[in-house]
């Protein structure tokens, strides 16, 4: 597959060193859209727990995140922040200039990256969310000063098997960080919220979660579809004296706008302080 070739004819091998979630997330976006074949990531964690999620993908673990380097030329380091300098360091020895390494880690700068790593190495930042997981993920990626289109160009390529991946200067990271890697757990909250009310009114359960989240998943395909701004399509669901104005009265009263504001500002700026910015 064309996507996967890096010199001549050799598939490209992609590394992951950290195997949490995120990591396994972006690795069966990968191999459910057909970008890479399982046998073509490695991945390496401390322990089993969580490597045990890529053995079933049918990928190769490892404890090493050297042999991660040694064996891949893209690698993703899927580790907690204030891990990943520790790791850095213990890799360092191994990069080389055919390298192009990828940091998901929510905080750390491209500048700190670099410095922690060997002069003009190739490295991105990527700010990826848990969709990515079943391929409607919403990812924004920054390329560092040694990092060209080339390596962009193949980076997202691959992103896009996840879902929507687009390049932005790096000062937008970490607001995506705050704006949608944590908003999954925002919306989810407010999908709760609304099968809740649903619940107090009689609805049973089970169904007022589905339909909440269909509801979600149905607003969301018409704001994509439409390029509507959400609020012309929240005014065209508005009928004078209906049912609508009335509930969107109250959740003004509850301050939901605000609170949701809040939120994501809460979010990005734990994300900066997270780097030790």
């Amino acid at each position: 597959m064309a996507t996967a070739e890096t010199q001549g004819m050799d598939p490209l091998r992609v590394g992951f060193v950290g195997a949490g979630r995120m990591a396994e997330a972006i690795a069966q976006g990968f191999i459910r859209a057909g970008k890479l074949e399982a046998e073509h990531i490695l991945a390496s964690a401390p322990t089993d727990r969580n490597l045990c999620h890529f053995q079933a993908l049918g990928c190769r673990t490892t404890h090493s995140n050297q042999e991660v380097l040694q064996n891949c030329l893209l690698v993703f380091f899927a580790t907690k922040p204030h891990v990943l300098p520790t790791v850095l360091a213990e890799v360092s020895p191994v990069v080389t200039t055919k390298h192009i390494l990828v940091s998901v880690a929510a905080g750390v700068s491209l500048s700190t990256l670099e410095e922690l790593l060997p002069p003009t190495t190739r490295v991105l930042r990527v700010s990826p969310n848990l969709p990515c997981m079943v391929q409607e993920g919403a990812m924004v990626m920054a390329r560092g000063r040694h990092a060209g289109s080339s390596e962009a160009k193949l980076l997202q390529t691959l992103l896009e098997a996840c879902g929507q991946c687009e390049e932005v200067p790096e000062a937008h990271v970490d607001i995506h960080t705050g704006l949608s890697g944590s908003g999954v757990a925002f919306v989810c909250a407010f999908s709760e919220a609304l099968a809740e009310g649903a619940i107090k009114m009689g609805m049973p359960g089970g169904l007022a979660h589905r339909i909440a989240a269909q509801t979600l998943l149905g607003t969301a395909k018409m704001l994509q579809q439409k390029g509507q701004h959400p609020a012309q399509l929240r005014t065209d669901v508005c009928t004078p004296g209906g049912t609508t104005i009335y509930g969107l009265h109250a959740l003004e009263q509850g301050g939901l706008r605000a609170a949701t504001m809040s939120a994501v500002e809460a979010a990005t700026s734990r994300a900066r302080e997270l780097g030790g910015k």
